[in-house]
């Protein structure tokens, strides 16, 4: 019995690794890709104004 006890918590653990990734691909795509898509264009567009204030390129 002390197999058992000494795979269980791996066993365990790869499923809810398994269903993780499973969720999250699941996730990807569908009705919200766009607004998703959206949020991370504006959210780099953020990033990159904040990294050129007056808008000029640094070389």
């Amino acid at each position: 019995m002390d197999y058992v006890s000494a795979l269980l918590p791996p066993v365990v653990m790869a499923a809810f690794f398994i269903g993780l990734v499973v969720t999250i691909v699941k996730s990807q795509g569908g009705s919200n890709k766009n607004k998703e898509d959206a949020v991370v264009d504006a959210a780099l567009a953020r990033a990159e104004a904040a990294r050129q204030p007056n808008g000029t390129a640094t070389s």
